[in-house]
């Protein structure tokens, strides 16, 4: 007999870890190749790991909850053979690309406490992912005091959360919540009694969970909801948010649509609808504003070179997802179409792959699929700003035409950007999203596709 490590394997270029939801398999089960083996969580993605071997699961490495990262080895597989013990090559990670740099104007001469330090690892013989290298720069933690943090990994391999915690103990400021964590409210200390008028928090029991009413209902958050919550409260915390709106005639893009919509579907076996016309707008306004394809890190703005723009879809289970198209400006009016309607197709049946949603420069999403005739979104950190489309509502509007101005029923639709006001200024975000309405309201109706 033979034993087989099975890795975490590689899931993209941007996802260096994974939680361990359920294990499919327990020890002693037998294996046939492909089976599934355990399911793991990788933000808001959840994917299944097949077996590549067959044999009997002997040992299980990590525990359900517990959050393993990209090579590591999370079970043992025994195999038929006396050969040796099989180990799977973990897969090297490529090189980042290296972004452009430019510092805000006024700023990057002064002296700031958040200037991070590059930290050479190569000198350590312990193993750091990815994320952790990067929060310990933020932090301008040293390598000395990285080694010297107690890990909960596999083999004492630090993992984000026990950075995390380090960090919020060490500034004072109580752990830091940034996984799905179940928060119960202290016990107060036996000699405060419940009259103690000094304190003004509330002495909660932590067993109870009784609506005082008796007629309310206590619906625990899922994973998912969870990350939700708390990204979206990172955000708004993070950014000073700013929301500029413009109201857009897209009577000539409507037609244009109801008009090739029948005959593209016949020719591509795909349907036409709004959304990659929307997202090939906001790449070109991209183009002419490069500004807005940015984000930020201490006083140092990053400028994107790849426009790879979100879609915010809406799943069955109510929660929200941001799959990804990448390189959109490349992309013409058909491959668009048949990525997104790919992305919201999968994205509904959960068969999205994790590096799926990750490395979005820029993000939109369509209020108007619900009846909303606009909304004040909030940005999708690390970006800068996102993009609601709303609802395409008849309307009468006023023309201006060589025999004077008429009143017609035209297409209208409120087009609002919200934005991070430490780098994208009223300006920048006006101009920008005004931009989109121009590119939607000049549409050719003679356009071929």
């Amino acid at each position: 007999m033979a034993q087989y490590e099975l890795l975490l394997p590689k899931m993209g270029e941007s996802v260096a870890e994974a939680t361990v939801i359920k294990w499919v398999k327990q020890p002693g089960d037998s294996i046939d190749l492909d089976d599934t083996i355990l399911e793991i969580a990788t933000d808001k993605v959840d994917s299944e790991v097949p077996s590549p071997v067959a044999g009997k699961l002997v040992k299980q490495l990590f525990a359900a909850d517990e959050v393993a990262q990209v090579g590591d080895v999370i079970a043992i597989i025994e195999t038929e053979g006396g050969e040796t013990a099989i180990t799977e090559t973990p897969v090297t990670e490529k090189p980042i690309a290296e972004e452009k740099i430019e510092t805000i104007p006024g700023i990057a001469q002064l002296p700031s406490e958040n200037t991070t330090v590059a930290t050479d690892f190569s000198s350590s013989d312990r193993f750091y992912s990815p994320l952790v290298k990067s929060i310990a720069a933020q932090e301008n933690i040293s390598l000395a005091e990285l080694d010297a943090i107690k890990g909960s990994g596999a083999d004492g391999r630090l993992n984000k959360d026990d950075l995390l915690d380090y960090i919020a103990n060490k500034n004072g400021a109580g752990p830091i919540l940034t996984k799905t964590v179940s928060i119960t409210a202290p016990i107060p200390p036996t000699n405060q009694t419940v009259e103690n008028k000094t304190s003004s928090a509330p002495v909660v029991n932590k067993t109870s969970t009784t609506s005082v009413s008796g007629g309310d209902e206590i619906i625990e958050m899922d994973r998912m909801r969870k990350l939700i919550a708390d990204h979206m409260v990172m955000s708004k915390t993070t950014s000073p948010h700013v929301t500029s709106f413009v109201e857009a005639d897209v009577t000539n893009m409507v037609l244009w649509r109801n008009k090739v919509k029948n005959s593209f579907e016949k020719r591509e076996n795909e349907k036409i609808t709004f959304t990659p016309i929307f997202v090939e707008a906001v790449a070109k306004a991209i183009k002419d504003f490069p500004m807005i394809n940015v984000s930020v890190n201490g006083t140092q703005i990053i400028k994107k070179r790849d426009i790879n723009i979100g879609m915010a879809a809406a799943l069955p289970s109510g929660n929200l997802i941001v799959p990804v198209i990448r390189n959109a400006d490349q992309l013409n009016l058909v491959g668009l179409t048949k990525a997104v309607n790919d992305l919201a197709a999968r994205a509904r049946n959960s068969k999205l792959k994790p590096d799926e949603t990750q490395g979005g420069t820029f993000t939109l999403t369509n209020v108007g699929s619900f009846g909303n005739v606009m909304g004040t979104p909030i940005i999708n950190q690390p970006q800068v700003a996102i993009l609601a489309v709303g609802a395409i509502k008849k309307k009468p509007a006023v023309l201006e035409t060589e025999h004077g101005d008429v009143i017609a029923i035209r297409h209208m639709m409120f087009l609002s950007l919200s934005y991070d006001h430490r780098v994208v200024d009223g300006s920048l975000g006006g101009m920008f999203v005004r931009r989109v309405a121009d590119y939607l309201e000049s549409w050719d109706l003679n356009r071929e596709i």
